[in-house]
């Protein structure tokens, strides 16, 4: 699978080509195969990206702008979803490609308050064997470290 990133060569707008930028340079580092196919220069490129651009994510004039992102003919989104699934640590799953072996897939929010639940239930339960086993220490309301300290205290 080749992720398609549309993108214009000769764009006149700083802010298209530094979000162009972020697209490729985040995707190489990644080390993801992308096809950069120019609108610019190619009609055909044009055309295409226009065509297949969802209608409910074409700006209200009709026009999408670059960058443009593709799984083969599987429209992905454009650069404020690249950005969201970055931020969110989702770009596979964004891009519909598995994750690399041994990178930790992105967690849900509800598996993360399972995890957490989870995870303060075992301190709980811990807690309370560390009580249990000090409980036996205790003799008539003191402990023996507390008789020696006390009885010294009289005297």
């Amino acid at each position: 699978m080749v992720i398609k990133v549309f993108l214009a060569s000769s764009s006149g707008s700083t802010a298209i080509k530094k979000k162009q930028q972020d697209v490729l340079g985040f995707l190489e580092a990644l080390k993801v195969d992308y096809a950069p196919l120019d609108i610019a220069c190619n009609e055909d490129n044009r055309m295409w990206m226009r065509e297949n651009v969802p209608v409910e994510k074409k700006p209200t004039n009709g026009i999408p702008l670059p960058p443009q992102i593709f799984n083969e003919e599987s429209y992905c989104g454009d650069y404020e979803t690249f950005f969201d699934a970055k931020e969110d640590n989702a770009v596979y799953a964004f891009l519909g490609l598995p994750p690399p072996p041994g990178s930790k897939a992105p967690v849900k929010e509800e598996e993360a308050q399972e995890e957490a639940e989870d995870e303060e239930a075992k301190e709980e339960e811990e807690l309370r064997q560390l009580e249990e086993e000090e409980a036996p220490e205790v003799r008539g309301g003191r402990r023996r470290s507390d008789r020696g300290s006390r009885a010294g205290r009289r005297g």
